[in-house]
């Protein structure tokens, strides 16, 4: 499952992968995260939790990527992770590289708590 989500007064854009993730999952996701991102100011912030990842089709890169490239032309100032299990780290340090022409400040936390005090939250 994935779930997308905006806080449009904390600039935030959260993205949420849950237990096994399909492209179909993110195809349908991409939508929502279109619509959340016209909401955003340039700038925004992302938070993509992968805590609760349990396994992901290898066909999701592609989606993947084009939701950073989405976020990318909306203006993405920062994106932070949260990866408690680095064998769940699907390659998105690759992903970004490849994907953000500007290139966001990219942070790894291994707790949401972590991750929420970076964001102020």
């Amino acid at each position: 499952m994935f779930l997308a989500a905006a806080n449009k007064s904390k600039k935030l854009l959260y993205l949420s992968f849950i237990q096994q993730v399909r492209v179909e999952d993110l195809r349908q996701g991409r939508e929502d995260v279109e619509a959340l991102l016209a909401e955003l100011p340039h700038g925004f912030r992302v938070l993509a939790d992968l805590d609760r990842l349990e396994s992901m089709e290898a066909a999701c890169v592609t989606e993947i990527g084009k939701v950073m490239e989405l976020c990318d032309q909306k203006g993405v100032g920062l994106v932070v992770r949260v990866v408690p299990d680095a064998t769940k780290d699907i390659g998105l340090n690759i992903l970004t590289l490849f994907h953000y022409r500007r290139r966001p400040r990219a942070v790894v936390c291994q707790t949401m708590s972590e991750a929420a005090k970076l964001l102020s939250l």
